[in-house]
């Protein structure tokens, strides 16, 4: 069975954070999506779903200290519904998105870190009970490797096509 969710979307409000009762710290992220489409008539008709994020761990704390309201991220995870009863002893439900992977796609994100030439993603090292590990180029990295002493950039790619030019983030048409 499959249960994956990718979204492109913009935060509506601040990532509220929290710990829970073991200490372990919770982001709620409200990301908008859009939707295009021409109805029957031929008119132009938008429409903006909301989506209930969740992210635990370093995730978490990453995702409250640089990420804001208008903040452009990816995000990848998995829809989980929670149960909990309230003090009228009646059941509720909430549906939500637990993220595996959030990735800063706006530029500012990944200049508030301190890193220049790319943007910075973040990506938990597997269930996001582990400590996140910075992702370059856009590319997130997960696993339970974890380097000692200061971080190093990734090593230059030799140019593939020489001759053509540089093409960097500004220059795509989108």
């Amino acid at each position: 069975m499959l249960n994956k969710v990718m979204l492109i979307g913009r935060l509506g409000a601040d990532p509220e954070v929290r710990n829970t009762q073991s200490g372990v710290p919770v982001a709620t992220l409200r990301i908008a999506t859009d939707e295009s489409f021409t109805d029957r008539n031929g008119n132009r008709t938008e429409r903006t779903e909301w989506h209930r994020v969740v992210a635990f761990q370093r995730q978490a704390e990453t995702c409250g200290q640089y990420l804001r309201k208008g903040s452009l991220v990816y995000v990848e995870g998995r829809i989980a519904t929670r149960k909990w009863q309230g003090q009228d002893g009646q059941d509720h439900y909430s549906t939500e998105i637990r993220a595996d992977r959030v990735i800063f796609l706006d530029r500012k994100s990944a200049d508030d870190m301190g890193y220049q030439g790319g943007r910075q993603a973040f990506a938990p090292a597997g269930d996001g009970s582990e400590e996140m590990e910075p992702a370059f180029a856009g590319r997130a990295y997960g696993g339970s490797q974890r380097q000692s002493g200061p971080q190093q950039d990734p090593p230059a790619q030799k140019d593939r096509f020489p001759g053509q030019g540089a093409t960097g983030v500004d220059d795509v048409p989108f």
